[in-house]
């Protein structure tokens, strides 16, 4: 707690102030129940609510609105008092009741006056409290506040990334504001503004001059009547815009005076409304809250699963730096308020013990504390092992490799029982240091990050922002173990073994605590094989790719380099001489006014926000026919990107150890279902220009007695919108094995098939790839290089053809905006918040998301079930063949030349049978002693 307990203790909500930080805590991923309500500003809303009442147990409390229209007083008096406020956001609009619903559920009044804000009801009833003896804390962020401080009235800011609120008394809001006395900061309110509120202060007078002068000078008026004292430019300002800042002064002035009624009867806190409660909870599909409040689960019946209340936001990894993610951080518990019981394992009997309990339970989890994030090379510290919440225990290993290993093969009865399912957060990484030791985990695997990825995959997804978010719980956090970040961190191996016991164990524990409120999500309908039989047996495949990596031409490499760094020489002087100028090619400000003020190659060349010409691919492809120096530009872009991007970085990638090349498989990366990778990005990998082709010439077999085998699926894409559609004639078209795009050519155009033209046959080609995407007459248009209304003829042609298609493409946005979300031929989801957005560019996103997913998301899964039946094919048939790489519809092996029958064979079979859909798949496949060439 941190208000003292009193007998009068009268908390005050601002209540818009606080449904709008909610709302905007939550803007990067908001949270949308199934039926595609937004309700991050209910949620946080109600969360902040419930923090304040268990945690600061006020005696009396009332949320205070803004009454809905009409003008207030001070618009009266100045007509652009929160003039350049925008409108509010819809989806704030639309949880307004629900939130009055809620407040009222919880048997809090409701306060608000006509005619007057917030800010001034608040005000008027924190001095008539006080002076029924009360404390008044009125929550709030609102800096405007601070002139009521007082004895016995206070700002209650809540906190901010995981931070306690804040209680400003008299003493805070003094040294916040540089003043002797609290009122001064309507000065400094009056003198400084409020963009906010469109209060316009003073010109030139920001918010450290403004506590300057009313420091020395006391108040405003005070100011004007020394303004003999000030000089220059803030001088005549002051005396130019006097008017200006009485007027400011008076915006800022919280009114005192309103007509309300101070009953601190009406105010006091009373039991909620448990029933009523319970009806808007589920409606909402707040589960987490219901358990909070109500001590029991509720049922929510889903259109959806998000999975209910709480997993469209970013809390989860890094790239959100949004200190406000996290509604009420002020509740946060920690291992400080737990107590958890974890156990420090030291001796071989304790081991034993602990062994004896995990061979006992159908469920264990266990982590890995490591000397090094790359699983190849990194050292075992210690292990925790949780199987009850609030429980853990931790092992520590010794440095000595043979010795860790003795201590693992101790828990070999558990690594190795194909009844206990092992439990783990990214547990491929775990998997891969047990397996440097000698150690092959079997049975059922449980990765509680793949779980929340398959629940929301828009989300992110690491273990301390799930934990603040579903457990309402605060990690320790790896720098407060080893140090800040950067050339001086520690390692785990400098860390003494009982100072990691409570963070490893924490680790464990919390990631026992998720999998418990995972599992009952994956275990329904749609995800339960997705989770099951796709994405947990994909696991040791990526791993062992991993492991294995893949040879590379560190020679070829270089000599490609120096053809580049020849090129680029070229082209440059050819640039150059073009321009009869000496500059540098590289800064785009130098290009552009060369290309647009000195060679005038066009009069409409626009300039950024920074003042200088946009020279960007897309800026100089529309005017590549426009100069011979165009073309010579995007060419040296081209080849320098190759360069530094691809062709110098590579090698560096190279393990010192073995020689080859290990990328990193990411499952919980990209919505769609698609496998990522980086170290390096191999999706990224060039194809489409002669040079970039030159990359994958570097990609070798193992040695003279191994050839790399590429086996790539043929049109998936459009072989999955056929099966999807159950259009006659794409269906028909790749049943028989004809050229789907010479068919549409023929089709659209209405000629005979053996009549068409190239350029007609990349026309359909563009339409039918182009219509995955949602691609309409402008993107068409561009790509081919023909009129809109001539793209528009094509697209209308193709529609008239495969009709179903077109049917196809309407249902899936129109049960899109119905459901919030699409799935896939394997029930992976896509949820779609922007569906139904007013903002038209934002729901054409939406829209096109709603087409693609699923077929994107369709071959994703099936490239990911033909993994797996391939792998367990070759395990089957004993092959000392290897899968190194999958790169979009392509997989590549290392074959051994005398298996290069059976792998193709193999390889054919299984990937072009992984499914049954009502077309046929394709695998198309080459055997070469290079990438390129087996591509």
């Amino acid at each position: 707690m941190l208000t003292p307990d009193i007998p009068k203790k009268l908390f005050l909500l601002d209540a818009f102030a606080l449904i709008y930080r909610a709302y905007f805590a939550f803007s990067k991923n908001p949270r949308v129940n199934s039926k595609g309500q937004n309700t991050s500003a209910a949620f946080g809303f109600t969360n902040a609510l419930i923090d304040v009442i268990n945690r600061e147990k006020p005696t009396h409390l009332a949320v205070v609105f803004d009454a809905p229209g009409g003008a207030t007083l001070r618009q009266g008096d100045f007509c652009d008092y929160k003039a350049n406020r925008e409108e509010m956001p819809e989806d704030i609009r639309s949880m307004l009741d629900p939130i009055k619903e809620i407040i009222s559920a919880f048997n809090i009044p409701i306060l608000l006056k006509e005619g007057f804000e917030a800010d001034d009801v608040i005000g008027t009833l924190a001095k008539m409290a006080e002076k029924e003896g009360f404390q008044t804390y009125m929550m709030t962020p609102d800096k405007d506040f601070g002139q009521l401080v007082s004895e016995n009235i206070f700002m209650y800011k809540p906190g901010r990334g995981g931070k306690p609120a804040e209680i400003w008394g008299v003493p805070e809001i003094c040294e916040k504001f540089e003043v002797e006395d609290p009122i001064q900061v309507i000065d400094i309110l009056g003198l400084w503004g409020d963009a906010v509120d469109n209060i316009p202060g003073i010109p030139g007078i920001g918010e450290k001059t403004s506590k300057k002068l009313i420091a020395k000078y006391g108040s405003m008026e005070n100011l004007f009547e020394h303004t003999d004292d000030l000089k220059g430019k803030q001088k005549e300002n002051v005396i130019n815009f006097m008017d200006q800042g009485r007027m400011s002064k008076m915006l800022a002035t919280i009114i005192l005076d309103v007509d309300v009624e101070f009953d601190a009867e009406d105010l006091k806190v009373i039991e909620p409304n448990a029933e009523k409660i319970k009806e808007l909870f589920t409606e909402l599909e707040f589960r987490n809250l219901a358990k909070r409040v109500l001590g029991e689960e509720i049922v929510v019946t889903q259109t959806a699963t998000a999975p209910s209340d709480e997993n469209q936001l970013d809390l989860f990894g890094t790239t959100n730096n949004n200190e406000e993610s996290t509604p009420a951080p002020e509740s946060l518990k920690s291992l400080s308020t737990e107590k958890p019981s974890y156990h420090f394992v030291q001796s071989p009997e304790g081991r034993q013990k602990l062994l004896s309990k995990i061979l006992e339970q159908k469920s264990v989890c266990f982590d890995t504390e490591t000397s090094s994030l790359e699983a190849r090379h990194a050292d075992i510290v210690g292990m925790s092992i949780s199987f009850q919440a609030k429980e853990a225990y931790y092992i520590p290993f010794p440095a000595n490799f043979e010795e860790a290993k003795a201590i693992l093969e101790e828990f070999n009865p558990y690594f190795k029982s194909e009844s206990i399912e092992k439990v783990a957060h990214n547990i491929k990484y775990d998997l891969q240091i047990l397996g440097r030791y000698g150690i092959e985990v079997e049975g059922p695997l449980f990765d509680t990050m793949i779980a929340h990825y398959l629940l929301s995959p828009d989300a992110k997804h690491s273990m301390d922002r799930l934990a603040e978010y579903y457990l309402n719980y605060e990690t320790i956090s790896i720098e407060s173990v080893l140090g800040k970040k950067g050339k001086n961190q520690k390692t785990m191996l400098d860390i003494p073994q009982e100072e990691i016991v409570d963070y490893a164990c924490e680790d464990a524990d919390i990631t026992w605590q998720l999998k418990e409120l995972f599992e009952p999500e994956i275990q329904k309908d749609h995800l339960k094989s997705l989770f099951y039989d796709i994405e947990m047996p994909l696991v040791g495949v990526l791993k062992a790719m991993e492991e294995e990596g893949i040879n590379l031409d560190i020679d070829g490499l270089a000599t490609f380099s120096e053809e580049l760094g020849e090129s680029l020489e070229q082209l440059e002087k050819e640039i150059k001489d073009l321009a009869e100028e000496d500059f540098n090619l590289d800064s785009p400000r130098q290009l552009g006014e060369v290309l647009f003020e000195k060679m005038k190659i066009s009069s409409k060349a626009k300039k950024t926000k920074t003042g200088q010409y946009s020279t960007s691919e897309d800026v100089l492809q529309k005017h590549k026919d426009d100069h011979e120096i165009i073309p010579l530009i995007l060419d040296y872009r081209s080849l320098k990107k190759l360069k530094n991007t691809y062709v110098d970085p590579l090698p560096t990638l190279v393990d010192e150890h073995d020689g080859r090349l290990h990328t990193h498989y990411m499952q919980t990366v990209a919505a769609t279902g698609r496998l990522s990778s980086n170290n390096p990005n191999l999706q990224n990998i060039p194809i489409r220009t002669e040079k970039g082709r030159e990359i994958r010439k570097a990609f070798i077999a193992k040695d003279d007695q191994h050839l790399l085998m590429a086996a790539d699926y043929s049109q998936i894409e459009l072989r999955i919108i056929a099966a999807l559609s159950k259009d006659e004639n794409m269906v028909h078209a790749f049943q028989n094995n004809l050229d789907i795009h010479a068919t549409t050519a023929a089709k659209v155009f209405k000629v005979n098939i053996e009549d068409v033209t190239r350029e007609q046959r990349s026309s359909a080609k563009a339409v039918n790839f182009g219509i995955i995407y949602g691609q309409g007459a402008f993107g068409l248009a561009q790509n081919l290089g023909i009129s809109r209304k001539e793209a528009k003829a094509i697209i209308d042609g193709y529609f008239e053809e495969y009709a179903t298609i077109k049917t196809y493409m309407d249902e899936a946005v129109k049960n899109a905006r119905e459901k919030g979300y699409v799935e896939t031929i394997f029930s992976r989801r896509r949820y779609l918040p922007d569906i139904n957005s007013s903002n038209a560019v934002v729901r054409g996103f939406a829209e096109r998301n709603a087409i693609n997913a699923p077929i994107q998301g369709s071959a994703a899964d099936i490239i990911k079930i033909a993994m797996i039946k391939v792998a367990e094919r070759m395990k089957k048939e004993n092959v000392a063949s290897k899968l190194l790489l999958q790169v979009h519809d392509e997989l590549v092996f290392d074959v051994l030349k005398s298996e290069q029958e059976i792998m193709a064979k193999l390889v054919q079979e299984e990937m072009e049978n992984a499914v049954q859909l009502a077309v046929p798949m394709k695998v198309e496949y080459e055997l070469a002693n290079n990438w390129l060439e087996a591509h």
